[in-house]
C-alpha cells in the first residue's frame, strides 16, 4: 500500500475533484452553478500594450549579406558554369545541385554519390565521380578570398 500511495499521491488532487463533480443533492448542485455564474460575469480589462517604436531607416539599409551569403568573385571555370562573376556559396550550391537533379546526374544505387557530366568535370578537378559531402570542399578553390 506504501508504494501505491507513492505512485498516486500526485494524483489525490484529481481523485478528489472528481468525487466532488458527482452531485449528492440539487441544494449544492444549484450553489456551485451559482458560484459558476458569478465567477463568468466578472470581465478582465484588457491590458493596453505599449505602441512598437519604429526602426530607423538606417537599420534597413544596413542589412548588408555577410558571410557564405556575401557575393565574392569566383574562377573562371566556376563562372563559365554559373554565367556570373560573382556569387555566393549558397547561389553556387543550389545551381549545382539544379544542375544535379535536372540531368538525373545522381547514382541511381547510391543517392549520396554524384556521377558528373563533362559540366561537373570542370568544376571536380576532372573526378568522374564525387560524394555529395565533397560537393563543398572541391567549390572553395574556386571562391577568390578577399579581405
Amino acid at each position: 500500500m506504501a508504494s501505491g500511495a507513492r505512485v498516486f499521491n500526485g494524483c489525490r488532487s484529481l481523485f478528489a475533484a472528481a468525487k466532488s463533480a458527482t452531485p449528492k443533492s440539487t441544494a449544492t448542485a444549484a450553489a456551485t452553478t451559482t458560484t459558476a455564474a458569478k465567477k463568468k460575469t466578472t470581465v478582465k480589462k484588457p491590458t493596453e500594450k505599449p505602441a512598437k517604436k519604429p526602426k530607423p531607416a538606417s537599420a534597413e539599409k544596413s542589412l548588408k549579406p555577410v558571410g557564405i551569403l556575401k557575393p565574392t568573385p569566383i574562377s573562371p571555370a566556376l563562372a563559365q558554369f554559373l554565367g556570373v562573376s560573382e556569387s555566393p556559396r549558397t547561389d553556387a550550391v543550389k545551381k549545382i545541385w539544379q544542375h544535379i537533379k535536372l540531368h538525373e546526374l545522381q547514382n541511381p544505387e547510391n543517392k549520396r554519390e554524384i556521377i558528373c557530366d563533362e559540366k561537373l568535370k570542370t568544376i571536380f578537378d576532372g573526378r568522374d565521380r564525387v560524394g555529395f559531402l565533397e560537393i563543398a570542399k572541391l567549390l572553395a578553390p574556386h571562391f577568390v578570398k578577399t579581405s
